[in-house]
């Protein structure tokens, strides 16, 4: 899909990651819609990227402002769901409302925007929802049984709809980054990697983004090949995964990025 005179919404447009993909959809010729919680920094973003470029200020924690978004950013071409909370650390350590958020935010947000945004799309007879998962969302490792729940759930939902569409004209596609760098959840945990996993940049996952929509693909990881093999190897032998991470430390990495991420609950 060309996406050249289009409109495109971003969720999670003020972290590193969505600020990259709304840069790439803005450089590509669409209007790009940004949405985020903190109106300050879509603020910035218009102000510097100028024209096609407006501004939804809204907190997808909240159900009321999820159920507003669609009719506040009018018609949408192209949904980018790249909204989440890092919902990692074990599940024990986790406060009721601090799960009900992460389902909402990582979950039910992205659901409900498709649901609200498809007929119209298929009306038109074009369009493209892009959902962003996580190599989270193919493997689950110690420490994220819930960011995986949330992860390994969208994928699933993103493939059935693809089905459900696909006599429309509207695509669907899913971004699967691992370890980013620079920028985005991980990077800002401040853990380090063992020197054997490698990273790649919030650059790369908004080339993916724009890959999946111009090629219609249902699928695209972000992560280097040993990651990209792991995944693989888990949709087929997980015990077999599950003993690796615990040899080599996964239990101790998992941890270190929980305390990172603990204030964004």
């Amino acid at each position: 899909m060309d996406i050249r005179g289009m409109r495109a919404l971003v969720t999670g447009a003020t972290g590193g990651i969505g600020e990259a993909i709304a840069r790439r959809l803005h450089a590509g010729g669409a209007t790009v819609v940004l949405s985020g919680r903190r109106g300050d920094v879509l603020e910035r973003l218009r102000a510097e990227l100028g024209e096609r470029i407006e501004v939804v200020e809204a907190d997808l924690s909240e159900r009321s402002a999820v159920e507003r978004l669609p009719d506040r950013c009018g018609q949408v071409d192209l949904l980018v769901a790249n909204a989440a909370l890092p919902a990692s650390g074990h599940l024990l350590a986790f406060e009721a409302d601090e799960i009900d958020r992460a389902l909402d935010v990582n979950l039910r947000a992205p659901i409900q925007l498709a649901r609200a945004l498809a007929p119209a799309m298929g009306e038109r007879g074009y369009g493209h929802l892009v959902f962003i998962s996580s190599i989270s969302g193919k493997v689950g490792a110690p420490g994220s049984s819930l960011y995986s729940a949330t992860k390994f759930g969208l994928r699933g939902f993103a493939l059935g709809l693809r089905e459900d569409l696909a006599s429309t004209g509207v695509g669907v596609t899913t971004v699967f980054p691992g370890f980013i760098r620079d920028a985005g959840m991980f990077h800002e945990s401040g853990a380090r990697l063992p020197f054997y996993i490698g990273t790649r940049t919030p650059d790369q996952v908004a080339a993916a983004v724009m890959r999946g929509v111009d090629r219609d693909r249902a699928e695209i990881d972000v992560a280097p090949l040993s990651v990209r093999a792991s995944a693989v190897l888990a949709g087929a032998a997980p015990g077999v995964v599950a003993k690796v991470q615990r040899r080599f430390g996964g239990s101790e990495l998992s941890a270190e990025i929980a305390r990172g991420q603990v204030a964004k609950r």
